[in-house]
């Protein structure tokens, strides 16, 4: 007989499970749903009312509790959300009467992180500390109003009333809860686990490689045999939109099926590569986070047009190959040097989800550099966006200078994905498209996209049409997200070529 321990997020409790508790029961599963939201009093984890002092350790402290209570020998953890700090907290300090721990739509914090510390939005944190400051008597954060619930995850295919429940039954969440670091001594590394992913919040395997791909250390371990991830079509709250396909999703979790993933072929940070056009090595001179590929000296058109190409990311900070190293951006930025432009490629620092702002700065800076050499025309430049680093146009679409002659955007993520906690922020071009007047856009599309950041293309291309901007969209037929690495096709080899001349034709009208 297997046995779950359900823990729920910040503000929710126990109740949340109820219908899943229900059919899990009826498959013949013992189920213990946890109320850790910070009021204990009358529930069953048998602990006192929150007060001051209650923090990420008392919530921990309850779940052992809980745990220590329940006569089977070996249980299935699972925590939604940030519910897993509590969650890993727990298995840290009971490996040995672990089964399995499952993530639901969770993140991978870390020894040291706490819940405040993954919330990317600084806004965001912000407004959690001012809220417990200004009606929580310094020490708890009111529950999320309806209007405010979508920060903490996509409500697709939660029903009218199921979330009226979640705001009505919302209770104050301990500031301690969330701003505590979790301490972790390793003893639970080694368990089973299984990732729950919601791919209308934004996850799936593809996006798992991806992130795996880039070479951060900390995800490799989601590529071990022990891991698992299982897909399920819905928002953040299965438990709301989708009780009994999550019921039958953890089932399969417990009894250790779901797919096990591998670092995704062609990331941009997987070396060796190759770029998919034989283009000529070309001098380059570095600049701080900035590298030029000009054109030949015997080039007559100077000074010359330039093009900044803005890498995507989150990228590892301590990442052995940067993005200016990499074939990809060694190849355009050459490819636009051997056409007469100067290939601008700049290493901003996107190294997380909170990080966008400081990459902007870091884009722009970039560009006040490149626009100030003598060898380059100041009023002829564009800009070119890849992958995550699609967000990073919002600035200049918003408000186009005058020098600015073309955006461009390749496999592009064009708004926040709902995972990303990002749901205020300014970063978001099909909203600033409206200040985008005549400015030409290219936009490179892939067929083999997957469908969370095709989601946000099509908003985009969406929001293009009702302002009646100027964008020319270029397919790559079978081509994959970072395509220029892995899909050495005529079709591929076709598309960069004609997006690139797009964007001289721009830069030289």
């Amino acid at each position: 007989m297997t046995a779950f321990v359900l823990v729920p997020g910040p503000w929710a409790g126990d109740w949340i499970w109820q219908q899943v508790t229900a059919r899990l029961r009826e498959s013949g599963a013992e189920v213990f749903p946890a109320a850790l939201t910070g009021t204990f009093a009358g529930s069953a984890d048998g602990g006192e009312a929150a007060g001051p002092g209650t923090d990420l350790e008392t919530q921990i402290a309850a779940l052992l509790r809980l745990i220590d209570r329940i006569a089977a020998p070996q249980l299935v953890l699972v925590g939604h959300g940030n519910g897993m700090h509590p969650v890993l907290g727990a298995a840290d300090r009971r490996p040995e009467r672990i089964a399995r721990v499952v993530y639901l739509d969770a993140g991978l914090p870390q020894d040291g992180e706490s819940v405040l510390d993954l919330v990317p939005d600084p806004a965001v944190r912000d407004r959690l500390v001012r809220q417990a400051a200004a009606v929580g008597e310094g020490w708890r954060v009111p529950a999320p109003s309806a209007e405010e619930w979508p920060l903490w995850g996509s409500l697709a295919g939660v029903p009218e009333e199921a979330l009226a429940q979640l705001v009505e039954r919302g209770t104050p969440q301990p500031l301690g809860t969330l701003s505590r670091p979790l301490r972790l001594s390793g003893a639970a590394a080694e368990l089973p686990t299984t990732g729950i992913l919601c791919t209308a919040n934004g996850a799936s395997v593809a996006m798992v490689e991806t992130v795996v791909g880039m070479g951060d250390p900390r995800f490799q371990v989601l590529t071990e045999p022990r891991v698992r991830f299982i897909e399920i079509d819905t928002g953040h709250w299965p438990m709301l939109s989708a009780p009994d396909e999550l019921a039958a999703v953890l089932l399969r979790a417990a009894a250790g099926e779901g797919q096990r993933v591998s670092a995704k072929a062609g990331g941009l940070l997987a070396e060796p590569r190759r770029f998919l056009l034989d283009v000529p090595e070309r001098a380059r001179e570095r600049v701080g986070r900035v590298d030029l590929h000009l054109p030949d000296p015997a080039c007559a058109l100077r000074p010359w047009p330039a093009v900044v190409f803005v890498h995507g990311g989150p990228v590892p900070r301590d990442a052995p190959l940067t993005p200016r190293d990499s074939a990809t951006f060694l190849g355009y930025g050459r490819y636009a040097a051997s056409l007469g432009v100067v290939g601008v490629t700049v290493d901003h620092r996107l190294h997380g989800l909170g990080d966008f702002a400081q990459a902007a700065a870091d884009v722009a800076e970039a560009v006040e550099l490149v626009r100030a050499d003598p060898r380059v025309d100041g009023e002829r430049v564009a800009l070119w966006f890849f992958s995550g680093g699609g967000l990073l146009s919002a600035d200049w679409l918003a408000a186009p200078p005058p020098w600015l002659r073309c955006v461009a955007a390749t496999y592009p993520v064009l708004a926040p994905l709902p995972n990303w906690g990002l749901t205020e922020s300014r970063f978001r071009p099909a909203v600033a498209l409206a200040g985008a007047g005549h400015l030409p856009i290219v936009l490179t599309r892939v067929e083999l996209e997957s469908a969370e950041i095709a989601a946000t293309v099509q908003e985009f291309l969406t929001a293009a049409e009702a302002c009646r901007a100027e964008v020319e969209v270029v397919e790559v037929p079978g081509g994959h997200h970072g395509f220029e690495t892995v899909d050495h096709t005529e079709q591929a080899r076709q598309a960069v070529a004609h997006a690139v001349r797009a964007v001289l034709r721009h830069l030289n009208g």
